[in-house]
């Protein structure tokens, strides 16, 4: 088998048992943990056990939000640090173990010309968001305006498909996997938007 099927195999069972740790009777507890490592190491998106633990208890959808918000962004910082303190030693090595070289590239440039828009756009995309908070320790950018968007960005993603899966339920879940990307730039539109109005009123 070659080492892109080996990686797909890997990747696949994990997705697998991640999943499955939304049912266990701790799985809150495991949600923080994957959102925290899969801002740094991990490879699977907590968003495999938010959507079934939001859809299973409704009535804990912000909470299960919230959590995962504010794991995310913990996670972001340990991811800032392997890029500021340990790229070549640590943070060279996730990116390369993971086939991200060249998206990795791509973002180190994007930093250059765009900064914190980065961070915001892509921070709501289904992207491994460890390649942006690395990128961002690589490129050694303002740890307070990191912190800031990476809250926005998070929260955002998080809090608006819980949101969905609350209102809408099961039926959503499709939606929430086909269209997510444009829901979140609608989403971070609206937001700046808002923010340019209130900066001119």
């Amino acid at each position: 088998m070659s080492r892109g099927g080996w990686r797909g195999l890997v990747l696949r069972r994990l997705y697998d048992w991640t999943l499955g740790l939304a049912g266990h009777r701790h799985a809150l507890a495991a949600l923080g943990t994957v959102s925290f490592l899969e801002s740094s190491i991990f490879p699977i998106p907590p968003d495999a056990m938010l959507v079934p633990m939001v859809l299973a208890r409704p009535d804990r959808a912000w909470r299960i939000a919230l959590v995962c918000t504010v794991t995310s962004v913990l996670g972001g910082f340990a991811g800032y640090a392997l890029g500021f303190f340990l790229y070549e030693t640590v943070g060279r090595l996730i990116v390369e173990s993971y086939g991200y070289q060249a998206a990795f590239l791509r973002f180190q440039l994007e930093f250059d010309e765009w900064g914190t828009w980065v961070i915001l756009v892509k921070g709501l995309t289904p992207i491994p968001y460890k390649l942006v908070t690395i990128a961002a320790g690589v490129a050694k950018f303002d740890l307070l305006a990191f912190s800031l968007a990476s809250i926005a960005t998070r929260g955002g993603r998080f809090f608006l498909v819980a949101a969905l899966l609350k209102y809408f339920g099961p039926s959503i879940r499709h939606f929430i996997k086909s269209y997510m990307t444009w829901v979140a730039t609608a989403f971070l539109v609206a937001l700046v938007g808002g923010f340019v109005v209130l900066r001119w009123l």
